[in-house]
């Protein structure tokens, strides 16, 4: 599979894959997951500042597109350093372009990539795999020591993988080959943002980073 670019150890897998998924379920403790999700803030390359607008931006376009578009059930909106990702399907190009320009206007949008496909919204078996291959697709980030799983965020709709994510020149290619590795996956579209080595060293010597400048 070739990974296609836009603009540009056991236990430790386990433990990670399950703290993961019982976060974004609910299911743990509310002091273990708020210990969790401070932990993954703290390893996030973005700042707390923008990690909370991505939050609210997604939020935003959540109740925003079902009155602006007909097939806003099928539309998922991912957010990463303020530029949104819209997937999924809509019945026509009409409702395509709408909810492209309905996104650009939520305010802390800067950039908008619009993946939505003018087709039936797929079954619900398709939508359960994507969420399957999303899971192992991380996974293999975190199984390559040299990769910082953190730095990227992924997102699948109908076997196509997304990743958006700060990353340097270095990383993008061993991101996209990992992912497109995994079984399943049909296609990878990188959404990278690209930050120097030296920019990479301040990140991390802070663990609360000031905005990155990202290079196109």
């Amino acid at each position: 599979m070739t990974p296609i670019r836009r603009f540009a150890s056991g236990a430790l897998l386990t433990s990670a894959l399950l703290a993961s998924v019982l976060v974004n379920t609910g299911c743990l403790p509310i002091f273990a997951a708020g210990v969790g999700v401070a932990a993954l803030t703290a390893l996030d390359r973005r700042s707390v500042k923008t990690q909370a607008d991505d939050t609210e931006i997604e939020l935003r376009g959540a109740n925003r597109l079902p009155m602006a578009i007909k097939g806003a059930p099928g539309v998922s909106v991912t957010s990463f350093n303020r530029r949104v990702l819209l997937t999924g399907q809509v019945p026509s190009e009409t409702d395509k372009t709408d909810a492209e320009r309905t996104m650009r206007q939520v305010a802390g949008v800067t950039g908008v990539y619009n993946e939505i496909q003018v087709a039936p919204r797929v079954e619900v078996s398709t939508t359960a795999n994507d969420a399957a291959l999303t899971t192992r697709v991380k996974a293999a980030f975190i199984e390559q020591k040299a990769l910082d799983s953190s730095a990227v965020k992924v997102t699948t709709s109908n076997g196509v993988v997304y990743l958006m994510g700060l990353v340097t020149a270095r990383e993008a290619p061993a991101f996209a080959t990992a992912a497109s590795k995994v079984s399943g996956v049909r296609r990878v579209v990188t959404l990278f943002e690209f930050i120097s080595d030296d920019e990479l060293a301040a990140i991390k010597a802070n663990n609360n980073p000031k905005t990155v400048p990202t290079h196109p």
